[in-house]
């Protein structure tokens, strides 16, 4: 079963224009309809939507002109283009191209050239993820901009994507896991939250949104927001275990204080938090490098990852088993050099 969308607004519409751009309407029963500006979810929209609900007038979008950064960014986020992409790339896209507007919405985007584009990366250079995701967007933003015609060549199509050398997220070791289960047992959020990462590989993103409605015959079937893959996933006896112990919410397993579903940076922060109070490194994604690595220890293919996981290929996979092959490995070596070698044993 596909991930549930996100649930619609009442008295909400939506139309595709004859050029590709999604727009949005307000309509409470027979009342005339009212335009919304604004990408669906952000505060200019929810602003128009709160006005039309309670029956206030909503002004009109002021425009901006049309050389500006602030306008092509605009009409990107209403082309079919942009909203092809799964959810999480809208986002991620969508932080780093208002990020960017904070200082140069006015800036005519016909003159940004391949110097300005690298200047902005040496700003965020400190930042891996952010350089990465800023000239993703911005090489995204100007084709977009190049294929319609409004400028002859695209500053950052000749720009390669840095490559920072990083083992990225810390991975838990199992002392560490098992540290977190003894701060947060069975029946905890903290704990339900960790069960949920470990024994599924989801990523945060995905475990907050998965609740009973996807899970039949002690299968979980889930298509994920990053990549669309579609996983089956067995439950394992802890994660049922967890999950029957634990409130949760109607949709989904995962709640926050209030009861209701997680955004997934305040679930992030929250994660982190209980990861403090047990006094392990980790965070949530390197739980699902720890599943890898336990899986890739106890013997599993590449391609039994990857169906678990839902990488695109087996390239991500095959680190994982390469680490533990060699780990292997190397413990035949040594008792090929010692005989009486015995795994785990110190020096005396």
């Amino acid at each position: 079963m596909a991930a549930m969308a996100r649930p619609r607004k009442p008295y909400i519409q939506r139309e595709k224009t004859r050029h590709g751009k999604i727009v949005w309407y307000f309509r409470r029963d027979k009342e005339a309809r009212i335009r919304l500006p604004g990408v669906y979810g952000s505060k200019e929209f929810n602003d128009a939507y709160n006005a039309a609900l309670a029956g206030a007038v909503v002004e009109k979008k002021t425009t901006a002109p049309r050389s500006t950064l602030r306008w092509l960014v605009d009409q990107y986020y209403q082309s079919g283009r942009f909203n092809r992409y799964a959810y999480n790339t809208q986002r991620n896209q969508r932080l780093a191209l208002e990020n960017v507007c904070k200082t140069g919405a006015r800036l005519n985007f016909a003159a940004i050239t391949e110097a300005d584009i690298r200047a902005g990366m040496v700003r965020r250079e400190a930042t891996p993820t952010m350089e990465i995701e800023y000239l993703r967007s911005m090489k995204a933003v100007m084709r977009f901009a190049l294929d319609n015609g409004w400028i002859e060549k695209n500053p950052a199509a000749n720009i390669q994507i840095p490559r920072h050398k990083t083992d990225g997220y810390h991975t838990w070791t199992l002392e560490e896991v098992a540290r977190f289960q003894e701060r947060h047992p069975i029946g905890t959020q903290a704990r339900l939250a960790l069960d949920i990462m470990l024994y599924t590989g989801l990523r945060r993103g995905d475990a907050i949104t998965l609740g009973r409605q996807h899970i039949k015959n002690g299968i979980i079937r889930f298509r994920t927001g990053k990549t669309g893959a579609e996983l089956d996933i067995p439950i394992l006896p802890p994660l049922e275990k967890s999950i029957e112990a634990s409130k949760t919410g109607d949709l989904v397993f995962l709640i926050n204080t209030r009861g209701k579903p997680w955004k997934n940076i305040s679930f992030g922060y929250w994660f982190a938090d209980r990861c403090d109070e047990a006094g392990v490194p980790g965070r949530a994604h390197g739980l699902r490098k720890a599943g890898a690595t336990i899986a890739a220890n106890n013997g599993a293919t590449p391609f039994e990852l990857t169906a678990l996981y839902g990488w695109s290929s087996t390239k991500m996979a095959e680190l994982y088993t390469r680490k533990a092959d060699k780990a292997r490995l190397a413990e035949r070596a040594a008792n090929k050099l010692y005989p009486h070698h015995k795994k785990g044993a110190g020096t005396k």
